[in-house]
């Protein structure tokens, strides 16, 4: 019997980022010729070639129907949003075994304007600096008796965009409402619905940042180009950061959240994403790309707004936010720091009354002569899709297909 066809592809109406880069990006880096990094090239190429033929994949069939299908492998690169979601899955999946049975509070830490014009020309060194001030922040606070008096543990994630694409540097911090005394002989809870006084974080923050700044000017760590440029001497610098020194700088915590899986449920929005989500995309055409964005001024159903963006100006915004190249945006610090973190959250756990999770223990041969699978169920009848052929880099399937689908297995 005739082995059915390759199933035909199927009709995708949402656009994504990466239909965007391959119909502009070209151009693009043509006119943008000298002026992009190493790193924005990669990410734009990345992009482009994930899940397509030049990055190779494999065949699969169905054991049950024979339904054949081909899917091309993904780029992996940390910036691409079909890819975060694996990346996701797989990081929320080590991180929920160490939740603890307390509260969970949400803290945003926010640069003003002019440190995040600035931060865009040196986004390694002040990226950096706004997270170690975050976290020295709130540990310095949370460990004055005056407010909890306990050793804390925190997870900060960086975003470094508003949600029209603009740049707005941020800190996100999920903090446990509590944390270990100093003899580490009890565990000391948060009053209720209330974490640490945002005016003291916010003021402690301020001035621990404008230190550390003035630091890695003096030591030649900050560079400055365009109309920035005269910052580079130290007068000019002084006089430039001398307002921000007398107002408020912008920290919100967050109500508690509802329980553990709601802190995974939060997580997953938030860690591994970076500019954009696909799923906010509407339209692209020769008027530009429409999207979903949120204008946190407004209230209500009027918060919720619709914008269009030039082509050449979506890309350039999405580029802005390409992370230094080795940069971590996710980071534990205090009882969640990674060398001791395992013995704390023991302890934690001990003084709380809970007992760790036990990894179920597993075969080591098991599964050694089964055939390789995807991870897709087949979508006819949803029997077992087996791998039937893999082919490299810039190759095509041998494979007798005619139609081929691309599957997104993000």
């Amino acid at each position: 019997m005739a082995r059915p066809a390759l199933a035909a592809e199927t009709l995708r109406v949402s656009p994504e980022v990466a239909d965007i880069f391959r119909a502009h990006g070209p151009a693009w880096r043509r006119a943008q010729a000298g002026h992009l990094s190493l790193g924005q090239l990669k990410v734009m190429s990345a992009i482009e070639r994930c899940r397509t033929a030049a990055l190779g994949g494999h065949v699969a069939r169905c054991e049950e129907c024979d339904h054949t299908r081909i899917a091309y492998n993904s780029c992996r690169n940390r910036h691409c949003p079909k890819c975060q979601g694996a990346a996701a899955k797989e990081w929320l999946a080590d991180r929920e075994a160490e939740l603890l049975p307390v509260p969970y509070y949400h803290v945003v830490f926010t640069l003003p304007t002019p440190i995040a014009d600035i931060a865009y020309q040196n986004k390694a060194a002040i990226y950096a600096i706004l997270f170690k001030t975050t976290a020295e922040t709130l540990i310095t606070i949370a460990a004055d008796p005056k407010h909890l008096g306990a050793r804390i543990g925190l997870t900060a994630v960086l975003h470094s965009w508003g949600s029209a694409l603009t740049h707005h540097p941020h800190v996100h911090c999920i903090v446990p409402g509590g944390g270990l005394s100093p003899d580490r002989e009890r565990w000391i809870a948060c009053r209720p619905g209330f974490f640490l006084p945002v005016r003291v974080l916010s003021r402690l923050f301020r001035q621990l940042f404008l230190e550390q700044l003035a630091a890695a000017h003096d030591g030649g760590r900050l560079h400055f180009f365009g109309a920035h440029a005269p910052l580079a001497g130290r007068h000019a610098f002084a006089a430039y950061l001398a307002p921000l020194r007398r107002i408020e700088w912008v920290v919100y915590a967050k109500r508690p959240f509802a329980g553990p899986q709601a802190v995974l449920a939060y997580l997953s929005r938030y860690t591994h994403r970076v500019a954009i989500a696909n799923s906010r995309l509407i339209a692209f055409d020769d008027n530009g790309v429409t999207f979903r964005w949120k204008d946190y001024r407004a209230k209500g159903r009027e918060r919720q707004k619709v914008m269009t963006l030039a082509s050449d100006e979506f890309i350039r915004r999405f580029l802005i936010h390409v992370l230094p190249s080795g940069f971590h945006r996710i980071r534990h610090y205090g009882l969640f720091a990674n060398g001791g973190r395992a013995e704390n959250l023991a302890r934690a756990r001990e003084l709380l009354g809970v007992e760790a999770k036990q990894d179920e223990p597993g075969d080591a041969n098991a599964g050694a002569d089964e055939p390789l699978t995807s991870l897709l169920p087949c979508p006819c009848c949803g029997g077992r899709m087996i791998i039937i052929e893999i082919f490299e880099r810039g190759s095509t399937s041998t494979t007798r297909l005619s139609s081929p689908i691309r599957i997104d297995t993000s």
